[in-house]
This record gives C-alpha cells, structure tokens and sequence, in this order.
C-alpha cells in the first residue's frame, strides 16, 4: 500500500513507529487523529504529512456541522492552524493546508456538500501528485550516480516519507532501476533511529545493497574513501538554499566537504519556503527528552538529566552541491535558481 491513501471517507496510513518488527495500517476518521497521528510520527516525512494533513482538512469538512460554505470554511481555517501547529519546521505541510484553503476559498460558491466533495478529490489529487513528483526527482537524480557508486543517507527519506517512491532514497531506487550497481551506508539516525528503522526496511524490501552505520561512524568511512556522495531529504529549504533536515545532517554535510564528497539535496519544490530569506529565520522543533533518554522504553541515562532534542539542524548552501528537484537540479547561486525556479512554477498554475 502507499504511506497515505484516502479509502472511502478516512485516511489510511502506515504506522511507521511499529516498523520494522510489524507492518501495520492506522485508520484516521477525523482530522484530529491525523494530526495526532503527524504529532507521534506514526506517520511522518514533509511529503508524506503533507499529504496527509490536506486529507486531514478533507476529513475536517466531511465531519463539520457547519450548514453553509462560508460557515465551513472558517471551520477549515481554524483546522488548518492546529494540522499546521504539529510539526512547525516541515514546509509542505503548511503548504498543502494552504493549498486546501485556497481551493475551498476559490469554490466557495459551491454548496456545502458539493465543497465537501472538491475537497475530498482535491486531497486524492495531492497524493498522486506526489507520487508523479518524486519519480521525477528520482529520475533526475539518477543521473548523479555512476555505476557502482558507494551513497550516504541520512533518516528515512524513501516511500515512506512521501506517498511513494521517496525522494533521496527514490533517487537510489530510480539509479537502482536503471540497472546501475550501488551500495548504500544507511545512517542509524538518533534520536528516533529513522535511518534502521526505515531506511533499511525499504532498502531491504527494494534489494538494494546497503549497509547500516551509527552516525559517528560516517567520518570514518569518508576518510576511508569508501562514500563517493551524500544525498538526503529536505524538510525546508530557504530562499537562499540554506536547508533544514533531520538533526545531524549539518555534520554529515561539513564531513562531506571536509573529504571533498559531494553533498546533495533531495526535494521537491514544495519544500522550498520562499518567505524564509536564510535558514537562520527556519523553526526548528524542539521534542520529548524521552527520545534522547530512551529507546523502545529502555532508559539510556540516569533519570532527571537536562537534555537537549532538536529534530532538525540547518546546511548552509555553501555546503551543498544541488538540490534536486522534480524540474532539475539546482546548482549555486542557489537564491537565483530558487528565484528562476519557483517564478515559473508560479506562471504555470
């Protein structure tokens, strides 16, 4: 099944905390069990909860009391604030409520019920778009990797934190199915282990050769020269290129330069915040001390410690190589390919 997917009324989604052990689906009926759902990372990834928060807003208006289409769109509005208030750094999910908004605004002529129903297709609509949308950043980013080349990834960035597909891992996934030969080093990625938990999972299903590391183990293998490229996902990226992704991506990307590997990004347009000037103005979200201080309930520190959780870090684009993206790669001076890239994306809605 794909990671979300409306089915007849609710949202299906793949429970990505019971992975790997159990392959599990978690049924969503109402707009506030997606967005707990987004909150504990069952279902996580900036494409993936993107996707899902726009079926969130589409199960809001289903469930709404509201008699008219104004009265539904104020209860839209105020449903869009609470999805986009779950998980503040990734872009595309304020982004598809935004988009959800302005869909209802711009049929609100429509009855209630015939609204109801836009919505319900305009979400369907998001998630197969997001599909058609990584496969062409898969396939663009192909083109990066030669023939027997050793990758690094960072979290989990295949089709379980898109629709499908994926975005870095799909870039291995479109090189793989090009009968090009390669090995993966998969990053464990602490706190919340994403990287053995999922990337690995996919990899494994997909057949591709991997091999699993914890992340103080990437230095080593650079200096070895056993990683010819770094590729990993995106959850904002700035105006400028600056880029926030899951925590510890920053260090992999000063490595990488450090050892003269490139360093790239992999993302749709959509992660691209144009309103962020730098990645100095992105939010980073801070989370439970209980990720850091345990695993699967296991306590790894003594009780009652300070503990710090950024789930995300920030690359400057001085360290990134491109970013690659569903209309091509972007190539410094990123704030000019930004501005070139998302003004014609604009001219063509």
């Amino acid at each position: 099944m794909k990671t979300v997917q409306w089915n007849d009324g609710a949202v299906e989604m793949i429970d990505q905390t019971r992975l790997p052990e159990v392959l599990e689906t978690l049924v969503c009926e109402t707009w506030e069990s997606v967005a707990d759902a987004i909150v504990t990372m069952k279902v996580r990834g900036a494409p993936a909860i993107g996707v899902a928060a726009a079926m969130g807003m589409a199960l809001g208006a289903r469930g709404s009391a509201a008699i008219s289409s104004p009265d539904l769109i104020e209860d839209l509005q105020r449903i869009g604030e609470a999805l986009k208030s779950t998980r503040p750094t990734a872009v595309n999910l304020a982004w598809a409520v935004d988009r959800m908004l302005e869909s209802a605004n711009s049929r609100s002529r429509l009855s209630k019920d015939d609204l109801v129903r836009y919505l319900e297709l305009e979400a369907q609509i998001m998630a197969r778009e997001d599909v058609e949308i990584n496969q062409a950043i898969g396939q663009n980013g192909a083109s990066l990797i030669h023939d027997g080349a050793n990758v690094l990834t960072h979290c989990s960035t295949g089709a379980l934190a898109t629709v499908d597909w994926g975005t870095a891992v799909g870039v291995l996934r479109s090189a793989h199915a090009s009968g090009k030969r390669l090995h993966v080093w998969v990053d464990e990625t602490r706190p919340r282990l994403q990287g053995a938990r999922l990337n690995a999972w996919e990899l494994q299903q997909l057949g591709i050769p991997f091999t699993l590391i914890t992340d103080n183990m990437a230095a080593h293998f650079m200096q070895q020269g056993a990683v010819d490229l770094v590729i990993t996902g995106a959850d904002r990226i700035a105006a400028n290129g600056d880029t926030a992704n899951k925590i510890g991506t920053y260090g992999l990307a000063v490595l990488a330069h450090a050892h003269g590997i490139p360093f790239y990004i992999a993302a749709p347009l959509s992660t691209i915040d144009p309103e962020i000037p730098t990645g100095e103005q992105i939010p980073i979200e801070e989370r439970d001390s209980a990720e850091v201080t345990h695993i699967a309930g296991v306590a790894l520190a003594p009780a009652g410690v300070k503990v710090a959780n950024p789930s995300f870090d920030v690359t400057p684009n001085r360290l990134i190589k491109g970013i690659i993206t569903e209309r091509g790669i972007l190539r410094a001076p990123f704030d000019r390919a930004i501005q070139q890239i998302t003004s014609l994306s604009d001219s063509s809605v």
